[in-house]
């Protein structure tokens, strides 16, 4: 049977080196994951929460591939273009 929320070895696995709950819990939430706090201080994560964020950002990456990278041509575009916008219209 799983347990609703993730158990501390869980997150210990997840969080390697991190031993500090604190640690733990403030890189859990740079992940992306909502994090609660145990009575005891250690993180508590729900398992649909760990599901949605870090399984569906899987999927969504396998699904599109280079999706997020960026556009690089307009960016070198960007770079290449001179000057824009109000001061290079006055001149």
């Amino acid at each position: 049977m799983m347990l609703p929320f993730l158990s501390d070895d869980e997150i210990a696995q997840i969080c390697e080196p991190l031993v500090a709950p604190s640690a733990q819990r403030r890189y859990l939430e740079r992940l992306g994951l909502v994090v609660n706090r145990k009575p005891n201080g250690k993180p508590l994560v729900a398992r649909a929460e760990f599901d949605r964020v870090l399984v569906g950002r899987a999927l969504e990456q396998a699904q599109n591939p280079g999706a997020g990278q960026g556009d690089t041509a307009a960016l070198f575009q960007l770079f290449k273009g001179g000057k824009r916008g109000s001061q290079a219209q006055g001149r």
